[in-house]
């Protein structure tokens, strides 16, 4: 066997491989054989047709059998003989075998880059000073009794007015057609909640009891749903009745029916304490995220591009996903990411010299995840999920998951490492800057 290695671009390596022909013949000899096993041909005995028929009958099949068992003997023969690293898996470019020939194929692949430590430790980053607004608190009071408020009939005949609950009966229309998904029936609508397109609510605010209503509005431009957006679009409105939104009291009874301490003042801590927890959780992850970016910064690494790719393709999907759920449509969704593919792609390249870093630290001051460690986690989440600790490791026995938490758990170690060296500054949430997440 005879090989070489170019250089391609960045971390991308072409390995040229020349498996000489005596070689070549006797894995096509493998393969007849193989198949002259387990056939039989007419006229002869399983078993036992002569090569020369066997190569008659299924020359022309066993091409791939042969290019399949050359590359799987030479392949990591050559990538060992000069010592390389792949990282990717490869891409192979051959001719056609032929048993009296050399066989001549190339695999690309990426390699693993050096990684430098040029500054890892007494980094200096920013961090979100955590404040509180006690408006926070009555919000969710309020919330939880907006959940549980009852809708009453108004005693007095008059038209709908802003606060009002308007039940309504409508249909839109779009060119003269019925909307999709544009009809409701004893619907409720709050006025002046800004629940439906500008326009709807003002239009229905002043209408009285069995009035009949027909409103000519415009689709917003941008619009969740393309095809719509900007149009011109007319609903029928029929006012069936309407009522007011009547809170419950904030007494012993409403405590006790949403599950709260009993005193006023417990409920408002305990809030307080949920509240905080959210926010100190959404700080502490945006400051390692700011943490992260610091170490790329000062150590930046080669990012090879079949992982960029990837992870590019990772980011985009789990972004689309997110976005459906919010119900974002497909054209906005393309339009979406055509806009911002620099910043998806800018943001993958940061993940993965990031996970570079995290490995070579982890390594420097052994913090990689030890069988101690997994074990501890998945007694954690067992005892956080109330799950048995039997199926948590069923679910983490799977090679992909493994990995997941094991890297997971390297990189927290390596991020406790360096807090223990960083310089933190605190500052307030205004002045910094929107983050992509690493």
């Amino acid at each position: 066997m005879k090989s070489n290695v170019e250089k391609m671009n960045g971390l991308q390596h072409k390995l040229n491989i020349v498996v000489p022909a005596p070689v070549v013949q006797s894995a096509f000899q493998k393969v007849f054989s193989g198949i002259q096993k387990e056939v039989t041909i007419k006229g002869f005995r399983k078993g036992k047709a002569p090569i020369a028929t066997i190569k008659s009958v299924y020359g022309d099949r066993v091409a791939q059998d042969v290019v399949n068992d050359l590359i799987q003997q030479h392949y990591p023969k050559a990538v060992s003989e000069h010592k390389l690293d792949p990282i990717s898996y490869p891409d192979f470019e051959f001719d056609q075998p032929n048993e009296e020939k050399d066989f001549s194929f190339s695999a690309f692949f990426d390699i693993r880059p050096e990684v430098t430590l040029k500054k890892y430790e007494n980094l200096e980053v920013e961090k979100e000073k955590l404040t509180f607004d006690e408006s926070k608190i009555n919000d969710v009071v309020e919330n939880i009794r907006a959940s549980r408020a009852r809708f009453e009939d108004i005693a007095i005949l008059r038209p709908v007015q802003k606060g009002d609950v308007a039940v309504v009966d409508f249909e839109g229309f779009v060119d003269g057609a019925p909307l999709e998904n544009g009809k409701g029936e004893n619907h409720h609508l709050e006025i002046g909640a800004k629940q439906f397109i500008e326009g709807f609510e003002e239009g229905v605010e002043g209408m009285n009891v069995n009035d009949v209503r027909t409103l000519n509005l415009k689709f917003p431009n941008p619009y969740h749903a393309a095809e719509l957006a900007g149009k011109a679009v007319e609903f029928k409105v029929t006012l069936k009745s309407i009522k007011s939104k009547v809170l419950p009291e904030v007494d012993a009874e409403f405590l006790k029916s949403v599950g709260a301490p009993e005193s006023m003042e417990e409920f408002r801590k305990t809030i307080r304490e949920d509240l905080e927890g959210t926010e100190k959780k959404r700080i502490e992850d945006a400051f390692k995220n700011r943490l992260l970016k610091k170490l790329v910064e000062a150590n930046p690494v080669d990012v090879p591009s079949s992982l960029l790719k990837d992870q590019k393709k990772s980011l985009v999907a789990d972004f689309e996903n997110r976005m459906k759920q919010q119900g974002m449509s497909e054209a906005d969704f393309k339009t979406y990411v055509e806009k911002w593919d620099g910043d998806f792609e800018k943001t993958a390249s940061q993940m993965i010299q990031a996970s570079f870093l995290i490995d070579a630290i982890a390594r420097k001051h052994d913090l990689n995840c030890t069988r101690e460690d997994l074990d501890q986690k998945l007694k954690e989440y067992a005892a956080q999920t109330g799950i048995e600790e039997t199926r948590i490791r069923e679910f983490y026995s799977k090679p992909e998951q493994t990995s997941r938490l094991t890297y997971m758990i390297t990189e927290d170690k390596v991020v406790q490492h360096l807090l223990k060296t960083i310089k933190i500054k605190e500052v307030d949430g205004s002045l910094l800057k929107d983050e992509e997440t690493l």
